[in-house]
C-alpha cells in the first residue's frame, strides 16, 4: 500500500479552547465532512474517544453508506486519530490548533494510505473533505460571534 500525507490551514475567529473543544466531540463532526451523515456508539475511556461513522458517498442518483470506525486522541493543543474504512483505507489525522492574532490557526495533516487503484480516489476525496472541513468551521465559528 502506498501513502499520502497532506495539510490544509484553516484561520478560525474563535480561541484555541473553543475549537479544541468543537473537534473533540464527535457529534460536532456530522457536517463538518460532507460526507459523514451520522456518529453513533460514542465510547469513551481516559486515553481516547472511539465512535463509529457513516459516510455516504453519492454516485449520480446511487448511494452508497461506509461505516468507519475512528479514534480520537485528546492533546493540549491537538485532536489526532486514526479510521479504519472498507476497502483497505487508512486515515491518521492530526488538528493542530494555534493561537494567531486573528484567533486560531488549524493545521488539519492526513496521513492515507490504501491499495492501488483506490488511493487516487481516496486521496481525492479526502482533500475534498479538508476544503469543506474548513470552510464550515469558519462558517460555524463566525456565526457564533
Amino acid at each position: 500500500m502506498k501513502t499520502v500525507e497532506f495539510s490544509t490551514t484553516t484561520i478560525l475567529s474563535a480561541a484555541p479552547e473553543e475549537v479544541v473543544e468543537h473537534l473533540s466531540d464527535p457529534a460536532n463532526h456530522v457536517g463538518l465532512s460532507p460526507l459523514v451523515v451520522a456518529v453513533r456508539d460514542i465510547r469513551r475511556t481516559p486515553d481516547e474517544v472511539r465512535f463509529t461513522a457513516v459516510e455516504r458517498f453519492r454516485f449520480g442518483p446511487l448511494r452508497r453508506d461506509n461505516v468507519i470506525e475512528a479514534s480520537m486522541r485528546l492533546g493540549a493543543r491537538t485532536v489526532s486519530g486514526d479510521v479504519v474504512s472498507p476497502g483497505g483505507v487508512r486515515l491518521d489525522y492530526e488538528f493542530r490548533i494555534e493561537a494567531v492574532a486573528e484567533g486560531t490557526r488549524l493545521v488539519d495533516h492526513y496521513r492515507l494510505s490504501a491499495p492501488f487503484g483506490v488511493l487516487r480516489f481516496a486521496v481525492g476525496q479526502a482533500k475534498k473533505v479538508q476544503v469543506a472541513r474548513g470552510r464550515e468551521l469558519a462558517r460555524r465559528f463566525s456565526s457564533t460571534r
